[in-house]
């Protein structure tokens, strides 16, 4: 960018130095390609469900103990958790405008995102695993 360029920023986000961080490009693609994880992986799920509809609890389980469903079903459960955060944090940076409370928010919302992904890995490994 030349020096002669016009800055459109606001005059005090100028003096502060404020303005793009040079990361919600990524964010939106990372956004955009877990959805497009959900939707492929979404499709699976409804499918796998879909033919377990009238099946008793021993052929469920062994469905999802088949290796490539465990995959699949934790591939879902990591992409869904990774793409509710994304999505939750831009609605807490857009509508809570207390900095303690946005970053209480964020650290709670990962957290509990983490924790939960984890807990249905883990359930999801005892099927496939048959502990």
């Amino acid at each position: 960018m030349s020096t002669n360029a016009k800055d459109f920023r606001n005059p005090l986000k100028r003096a502060r130095g404020l303005g793009s961080s040079q990361s919600g490009v990524g964010h939106w693609w990372t956004q955009r390609v877990t959805a497009a994880g959900l939707i492929i992986l979404g499709l699976w799920l409804v499918v796998l469900v879909l033919g377990l509809l009238h099946s008793d609890y021993a052929t469920a389980r062994a469905a999802v103990a088949k290796p490539w469903n465990a995959v699949l079903l934790i591939a879902f459960l990591i992409t869904a958790f990774w793409h509710a955060v994304l999505g939750l944090q831009v609605v807490i940076e857009d509508y809570v405008h207390t900095r303690w409370k946005e970053i209480v928010l964020l650290v709670a919302i990962k957290f509990l995102a983490v924790l939960s992904m984890l807990a249905g890995t883990l359930a999801v490994l005892r099927i496939a695993l048959g502990a």
